[in-house]
C-alpha cells in the first residue's frame, strides 16, 4: 500500500474510530447507570420498577460485544450496583466494604461476559435469564460460603411476580425477573443474526409473555397449601427487643447490659399479660446475641436468664454466644430455656459471616491484618437443621429457627421450615443500625414467609423486630434504637409448599442450563455480521 493511500485510509478511518470510542464511553455510562438503578431496586429504596429498565439496558449494552469488553462492562455494572446496595458494610470499615464490592463485582463481570456470549443464540432471552441464575448460584456459594444477599428476587418481593415464590422459590423468582428483563431487551433490540424476528412481532410476543407471567403471579398470591382452618392449633409468642446501649460497632461490647435489658423487657411484657393488656405468651423469643456471654458457664448471666424464665413462667428461646467446642472457638447458639429444667434443646448457627464471625486463613491473616483480632474467637458452624424441640403448656412444640445471615441460604431455611410447626428469626442488627442492611434483611424475611407460606416472628436486639404474615404482609414492626415487646398468635403448620422441593433442583438445573448455553455459544461459529466485518477489514489491509 502506498504512503498516500495509507494517509487517505487513515483519514477515512478517523471519524469511524472516534465514533467507536464515543460508543465505548456510552456503553460504560449505560452499564454504570443500569447498575445504580438496579441497586436502587433493593431496600431501603425499594424502587423495583427500575428493574424493567436496568436489566434490559445492561443486556443491550453488552449485546454482541467482544468478550474482554463485555467482562469489563459487567464489572462496571457490578461495581455500581453493589456500591448502592451493600454500602452499609462501611460500618465494619470502608476498606471492608471496598474489598467486598471490588471482589463481588467479578461475578458480574462474568455475567456480562455470559450475556454477550449467549447473544449469539436464537434463544438468547431464555439463555440470558439462565445466566443470571448461574451467576447467583455461584456467588451464593463461593468463596467462603458465598454472599447471596443481592439476588434480584429479594428486590422483587412487592412485584406481581412474587406470587410464584411458594411454587418456584427464590431462585424461580430471580429467573422470572431476569426473564422479563431479557424479553424487554429482545423487544427493543436492533436486528442481528440472532434476532431475526421483526421488531413489531418481538414487541407483541414479549409483551404477551410478560402479561401472562404477571397475571400468573397475581393469581398465585392467594395460593394456600394449608388453610388456616386446618392448622393444628395456635401458640402465643412473646417477642422481646431489649435494645442495646450503643450504636454501630460499639454496641457489640456491652454484653451484660444487653442481657439485663432483655430481662427488664420480659418482666414488663409479663406484667402487661397479667393485667390483660396483651395475650399471655406460651413462650418468649429473645434475639440473637441477647447474651454474648455463655450462660451455661457464666454464673451472673445464667442467673439473669433463669430469673427471666422463672418470672415469666414460660420457656425462652435465648440467643447466646457459647464457648467451644475447642479452645479459642465459639458458636452462635439458640437455646430453648425451660423455666424448670433449663436448656433442653440447642441449635448452632450454620451459615457464618466471613470476616465478621470467622476469619478464613486466620493464622496467616492475623499477623498481616491486626484489626482482624477484633473479630474475637473463631466461630464454628453448626451441623444440624434449625429445629428446636420444646414443651409448651404440657404439649410438645417444634420451633424452626433461622439466625440472621442464614436467611440468605435456601437450604438452611428450607430445613428449618420442613421440621417445624412455627418459624422464628433471631437477629442482631445493632452493628448496622441506621443503614440499609436492616430494611434489606426484613425484605428477605418477607420473601421467606411468602416462599414457605409460613408466618414469621422476628426478634432483633434493637431493630427491626416484627411479625410477618404468610403472604408477606408486615403485621407488626418495631422502631429502630428502641426497646419493645409484643405478643403474636401463630398457627401451628405442617404443610410444605412446592418451592421447598422444587427450588433446590431448579437452582441446579437453571445454573447448569446457563453454563450449557455459554458452551453452546462458544462452539458456535461467530455470527455472519461479525465475519463480514472481519473480512472487510482483512481485504482493506491487503489492498
Amino acid at each position: 500500500m502506498s504512503s498516500a493511500a495509507a494517509v487517505a485510509d487513515h483519514e477515512a478511518a478517523g471519524p469511524a474510530f472516534a465514533t467507536t470510542r464515543r460508543g465505548g464511553w456510552l456503553r460504560l455510562l449505560t452499564v454504570a447507570l443500569a447498575g445504580i438503578a438496579t441497586g436502587l431496586s433493593w431496600q431501603p429504596y425499594g424502587l423495583w420498577p427500575l428493574l424493567a429498565i436496568s436489566l434490559p439496558a445492561f443486556t443491550l449494552a453488552v449485546f454482541g460485544q467482544p468478550l474482554r469488553r463485555s467482562f469489563g462492562l459487567g464489572y462496571a455494572f457490578g461495581l455500581a450496583m453493589l456500591t448502592v446496595s451493600v454500602n452499609w458494610l462501611h460500618v465494619l470499615g470502608w476498606w471492608v466494604a471496598a474489598l467486598l464490592i471490588v471482589f463481588m463485582a467479578l461475578f458480574f463481570g462474568l455475567l456480562g461476559l455470559s450475556l454477550s456470549l449467549v447473544s449469539r443464540l436464537k434463544l438468547w432471552p431464555l439463555a440470558a435469564a439462565c445466566c443470571w441464575v448461574m451467576v447467583e448460584f455461584a456467588y451464593s456459594r463461593a468463596p467462603f460460603g458465598g454472599f447471596g444477599w443481592t439476588r434480584i428476587a429479594y428486590a422483587a418481593v412487592d412485584t406481581p411476580l412474587a406470587g410464584y415464590l411458594p411454587i418456584l422459590g427464590v431462585v424461580g423468582l430471580s429467573f422470572l425477573v431476569a426473564l422479563v428483563g431479557q424479553l424487554i431487551a429482545w423487544a427493543v433490540a436492533p436486528a442481528s443474526p440472532s434476532t431475526t424476528v421483526a421488531r413489531r412481532t418481538r414487541a407483541l410476543v414479549s409483551g404477551g409473555l410478560i402479561v401472562l407471567l404477571l397475571l400468573g403471579g397475581l393469581a398465585l398470591r392467594s395460593y394456600e397449601p394449608e388453610p388456616a382452618a386446618t392448622a393444628a392449633g395456635t401458640v402465643n409468642v412473646g417477642v422481646v427487643q431489649g435494645n442495646v446501649p450503643g450504636r454501630g460497632i460499639e454496641a457489640l461490647g456491652r454484653a451484660r447490659s444487653v442481657t439485663n435489658n432483655h430481662l427488664t423487657e420480659t418482666v414488663d411484657l409479663m406484667a402487661k399479660a397479667r393485667l390483660g393488656q396483651v395475650p399471655t405468651p406460651d413462650f418468649i423469643l429473645w434475639p440473637e446475641n441477647s447474651t454474648d456471654i455463655d450462660p451455661q458457664l457464666d454464673g451472673v448471666t445464667r442467673s439473669v436468664v433463669w430469673s427471666a424464665a422463672k418470672i415469666a413462667g414460660r420457656p425462652i428461646l435465648v440467643g447466646a454466644v457459647t464457648e467451644g467446642p475447642g479452645d479459642d472457638e465459639r458458636q452462635t447458639t439458640a437455646m430453648w430455656w425451660d423455666p424448670t429444667y433449663g436448656v433442653t434443646s440447642v441449635y448452632h448457627k450454620r451459615n457464618l459471616v466471613p470476616f465478621g464471625e470467622w476469619i478464613p486463613f486466620r493464622q496467616q491473616l492475623l499477623p498481616l491484618v491486626p484489626i482482624l483480632k477484633e473479630v474475637g474467637a473463631q466461630s464454628v458452624p453448626g451441623t444440624t437443621p434449625g429445629v428446636l424441640e420444646g414443651t409448651v403448656n404440657g404439649r410438645s412444640l417444634r420451633v424452626g429457627d433461622v439466625i440472621c445471615f442464614e436467611l440468605a441460604y435456601d437450604q438452611t431455611v428450607y430445613q428449618a421450615v420442613a421440621g417445624s410447626q412455627v418459624l422464628m428469626v433471631q437477629s442482631n442488627n445493632a452493628t448496622y443500625g441506621g443503614t440499609g442492611q436492616v430494611e434489606q434483611q426484613f425484605a428477605i424475611t418477607r420473601a421467606r414467609a411468602m416462599e414457605a407460606r409460613r408466618e414469621i416472628a422476628v426478634a432483633t436486639t434493637n431493630s427491626v423486630s416484627g411479625y410477618i404474615d404468610r403472604d408477606g404482609t408486615v403485621v407488626k414492626r418495631t422502631a429502630e434504637f428502641t426497646n419493645d415487646a409484643f405478643v403474636v398468635t401463630m398457627p401451628l403448620r405442617s404443610a410444605l409448599t412446592p418451592a421447598l422441593t422444587v427450588a433446590p433442583w431448579l437452582d441446579r438445573g437453571l445454573a447448569l442450563a446457563g453454563l450449557l448455553f455459554c458452551v453452546a455459544a462458544l462452539v458456535r461459529r461467530p455470527p455472519t455480521a461479525v465475519k463480514t466485518v472481519r473480512h472487510a477489514r482483512s481485504g482493506r489491509l491487503e489492498s
